[in-house]
């Protein structure tokens, strides 16, 4: 298909998705047009290592809207396209078929880093970041006992609840010192060691891969101190490598403004793969790999091309959440450059709370099955609250009745 498209978005995830939803509430009257590379229409993600993976969310309910949704509103989607190559006005697809476009929004997200050393490459080895990597890893899951998953972050230890539960023996290999280092402090970090432990998972810190071994398929994870650990099946999850190679070659920026806007005329870009100046993050330039990022830049930049002049800037607070056993995990701001940290609760509840904060600012706060500081907390964050730690611990007052 070659073909004029007022609006072509690239990415057919839930920025993708979002952006052309928002398009059509904001009064956009003229063509849009959705291309993903994978089969599917558009889908939740973050099931994948929880309920879809332990089977208790079929396909069909993992759609972000069913079929007629997108034929109602004039929203065309073409799936198992891959565009690799972008110019001004036109993206070219790996086949050679030419989009002409008007504006273009950038929402292709990343692809699950790979492993990069010795047998790599052989059988058994998982991903999780597609559903057809999902139904992969289900189907060998089916004659396997032994699982080993690289990677102590959320979607690494999402997959070892699950697992765990169906009765797998299961150990993780982490490189930090702590799980969750990225994300979270160490209070939080020995919690879910705790946990996984408990549940008898078998949890490796300091921990590297050195190799993997096995005969066309994996069995053996060979760690950097000779420790050979025996597997049938080995899940990764060592990160996110953002899609923006096409932007890059036509000299695009991978930064965008407050409007989502890349520095080539008419292209913006939202989601994963965007790198923006966050006031969260106390001014860093970041990229937020959650469903939250994806929606609200995605709302962003749709209000922007449809009426720039009284478009607001993209200054959402962020928040994330885990569900791991029967532990909820909600998240709400950014916790980086933290210098004091306040526990909220009894960690042995298993229900408590950390807060965060920065010169004396509440910045942060990780909610662990308590829902009700997770929800009060937002306004914290959002004013940059200052609140004495000793009321923070005080798991009985309300944060929302306190001041700051």
């Amino acid at each position: 298909m070659n073909g004029l498209f007022d609006v072509l978005i690239v990415g057919a995830g839930q920025a993708g998705a979002q952006a052309a939803i928002s398009l059509r509430q904001e009064g956009f009257t003229g063509t849009v047009t959705m291309v993903g590379e994978e089969s599917d229409l558009p889908y939740e993600r973050p099931p994948l290592s929880k309920e879809y993976l332990a089977g208790e969310r079929t396909a069909d309910r993992l759609l972000l809207r069913p079929p007629a949704f997108w034929a109602e509103r004039r929203v065309d989607i073409l799936t198992e396209t891959r565009i690799a190559h972008v110019d001004r006005g036109v993206a070219t697809a790996e086949d050679g078929r030419l989009f002409h476009y008007g504006k273009l929004i950038w929402a292709a997200g990343g692809h699950a880093r790979r492993l990069s050393c010795p047998g790599a490459d052989l059988g058994g080895i998982h991903y999780i970041r597609t559903r057809q990597d999902d139904d992969n890893l289900r189907a060998d899951l089916l004659t396997a006992t032994r699982v080993v998953i690289i990677g102590g972050g959320y979607v690494g230890l999402e997959a070892a609840a699950v697992l765990s539960k169906t009765g797998k023996s299961v150990t993780v290999i982490e490189a930090q010192p702590r799980l969750l280092a990225r994300v979270t402090a160490p209070p939080v970090s020995e919690f879910y060691l705790k946990q996984h432990r408990a549940h008898g998972v078998q949890v490796l810190l300091d921990a590297q891969v050195s190799a993997l071994e096995g005969n066309g398929r994996v069995d053996v994870a060979v760690l950097a101190d000779g420790r050979r650990i025996p597997c049938d099946i080995v899940i990764v999850g060592v990160g996110l490598e953002a899609s923006v190679a096409p932007l890059g070659l036509a000299g695009a920026s991978v930064e965008v403004d407050a409007h989502c806007r890349t520095s080539l005329p008419d292209i913006y870009a939202v989601g994963d793969c965007a790198a923006h100046v966050n006031r969260y993050a106390a001014g860093a330039r970041i990229r937020l790999e959650s469903v939250q990022n994806a929606v609200d830049m995605a709302k962003a930049a749709a209000a922007h091309i449809v009426h720039a002049e009284k478009a607001g800037p993209y200054d959402s607070c962020p928040w994330f959440w885990s569900s791991q056993y029967d532990l909820r995990l909600q998240t709400v701001g950014l916790s980086i450059g933290h210098d004091e940290t306040v526990v909220r609760g009894d960690p042995a509840s298993s229900a408590w709370s950390l807060v965060y904060l920065r010169s004396g600012e509440v910045i942060a706060l990780d909610c662990i099955n308590v829902a009700r500081d997770y929800v009060q907390g937002k306004a914290l964050v959002e004013r940059r609250a200052r609140i004495s730690p000793a009321l923070l611990a005080d798991a009985a007052i309300p944060l929302k009745a306190m001041e700051g």
